[in-house]
């Protein structure tokens, strides 16, 4: 029985299914993942102690390996895949050569699987907007990690795609993606599930395209369309044709499209589990005795 009070779903599960069979079979994580790493990296000096054990959530798309192990080669990684095609790839890209024999084996799991607790950072590369709740993926999240441990995550912002959405506005269609949430609402969401002092950051990137058909590409290897509110059915020729007129007509002086990337970073810890209301609370003769006034001398 389906619970009346749960929001709707933010993604097909179909769909999203499809996407990550097709980028199990991609010879590499799509580019703007790989980018998107390589700038989450460059935040990672600003955490003043560096964990022993790390676990990478969507690992192989996520391509965070190289650029987290470079900044702490001596942190432990594990990896958490979605499906059993993607933890396949990760085990693949971990096979270390025959002369390694003291390289240090990798945990791969299925995310439904991973052990509680058992991570002192999770990072999370672009995944929570594929999320159908993304409370219950923080709340994965959470259960992942060890108390004061931390979540460092990238997703997209709201002005993701906005030209392609004004396409589709002008054209009468619905919207050509999820909807994707504010970083002061997804930091809202981490103060409700756990998380403390949780900081958000974001930037726009612009990225151009020489044709319609070569942004339609690229925009297929990022994903594609996971909304619940997808057209149910398959698009006809004379529909692409018109998204791909409508496309062209918005080419800048130099032949280029243009589309709009925000990319919400976020970093969070773990707190301690609060006690429930009316549960006796422990406090050391030492800790209460440092809340003392001192003597005057």
């Amino acid at each position: 029985m389906s619970d009346a009070s749960a929001p709707p779903p933010l993604t097909d599960a179909r769909a999203l299914a499809r996407v990550q069979g097709r980028l199990a079979r991609a010879d590499t994580a799509p580019w703007l993942h790989q980018e998107v790493a390589r700038r989450m990296a460059e935040r990672l000096p600003v955490i003043k102690r560096a964990p022993e054990r790390w676990l990478d959530w969507w690992g192989f798309t996520g391509a965070g390996a190289a650029a987290v192990q470079a900044v702490w080669p001596q942190a432990q990684r594990s990896v958490a895949e979605p499906t059993a095609a993607l933890a396949a790839r990760s085990r693949q890209a971990l096979q270390a050569p025959w002369w390694a024999w003291g390289a240090r084996r990798q945990p791969v799991w299925l995310t439904d699987d991973v052990p509680p607790a058992q991570a002192q950072m999770l990072w999370a590369n672009l995944v929570l907007h594929t999320a159908a709740d993304p409370a219950a993926m923080l709340a994965a999240w959470h259960r992942a990690l060890a108390v004061d441990a931390f979540v460092m995550f990238s997703t997209y912002g709201p002005d993701t795609l906005r030209e392609l959405r004004a396409v589709y506005r002008a054209a009468g269609w619905a919207a050509p993606h999820p909807p994707y949430t504010d970083m002061h609402d997804l930091g809202d969401l981490m103060v409700h599930g756990g998380f403390a002092d949780p900081v958000m950051d974001q930037e726009t990137i612009r990225l151009t395209w020489s044709s319609p058909e070569a942004l339609l590409a690229e925009l297929r290897t990022l994903g594609g369309h996971l909304g619940a509110a997808r057209h149910a059915g398959l698009r006809t020729p004379r529909w692409r044709a018109r998204l791909l007129a409508a496309l062209a007509e918005r080419a800048d002086a130099d032949g280029r499209i243009v589309m709009s990337f925000e990319l919400v970073y976020g970093h969070a810890y773990k707190a301690p589990p609060r006690p429930a209301r009316g549960e006796p609370v422990t406090v050391s003769l030492e800790a209460l005795r440092a809340t003392l006034p001192k003597p005057r001398l």
